[in-house]
């Protein structure tokens, strides 16, 4: 288990407020987030539908940015920053996994995870290839490098998600329900996996609905109408 100091922030969202506005209406998404994640946590957000766990993981993924409020990423103050400096941040920083698992039906597994590294053109295609195998072996998958994503069951095709946002070895997985479309003996092997990420020192953002997988988190983060109402630690890094 990874022996992190309390002060080792690499999340730190301070008074983080979402707001929606259309010509008729407003819609507060968050209210006065102050969420901290240590490096090499794993945090799970909980909460019912509409709460804001989405917008969360978004803001903190940099795919949306906060209406107000202040996010620090690794030491540094992001709220300011363009967005050419955020998307570079976000591509060498965080790999993301979704629910839908997001594959290119026309591309083989292989392929899929490669698009990774498509857009590194610091790194030679060579060695792009060699990472891609190295990391469909530790996913299990490698068997299936040349199939197509239809060919694979639901848990396969999330393993080749996960490869896929490994590939590039980020600092922090954020993970959106990815268990959600997944029967229960796939959705613990995925689960596993990544406990067995973080134990190697990825820190990891999960939403989930199930209390189940959400015990597989250092800390639970419960939502509520946009804002947190409890943080529950369930056991210690």
């Amino acid at each position: 288990m990874n022996n992190v100091s309390e002060a080792n922030a690499m999340i730190s969202l301070k008074h983080i407020n979402k707001v929606y506005r259309t010509s008729e209406i407003e819609t507060t998404a968050l209210r006065a987030i102050d969420i901290d994640v240590k490096t090499g946590e794993f945090v799970a957000i909980m909460g019912p539908s509409g709460c804001g766990k989405s917008t969360l993981l978004n803001v903190i993924g940099m795919l949306d940015q906060p209406s107000s409020g202040e996010y620090w990423f690794d030491g540094k103050n992001i709220s300011g920053w363009r967005e050419a400096q955020v998307s570079g941040l976000r591509k060498a920083a965080i790999g993301f996994v979704f629910q839908s698992f997001n594959l290119i039906s026309e591309l083989t597994v292989f392929e899929n995870v490669e698009l990774a590294l498509l857009y590194h053109a610091d790194i030679a295609a060579s060695e792009r290839k060699r990472r891609v195998k190295e990391v469909l072996k530790r996913m299990g998958i490698a068997h299936r490098a040349q199939h197509m994503p239809q060919q694979l069951s639901g848990g396969q095709q999330q393993r080749v998600a996960i490869a896929r946002a490994v590939l590039a070895e980020p600092k922090l997985i954020l993970a959106d329900e990815p268990t959600g479309n997944l029967d229960s003996a796939n959705g613990e092997e995925v689960m596993q996996l990544l406990t067995e990420l973080n134990q190697d020192g990825t820190t990891i953002v999960m939403v989930t609905h199930s209390d189940a997988h959400a015990q597989y988190a250092h800390r639970i983060v419960a939502l509520l109408d946009g804002g947190v109402v409890s943080e529950n630690i369930k056991r210690s890094l």
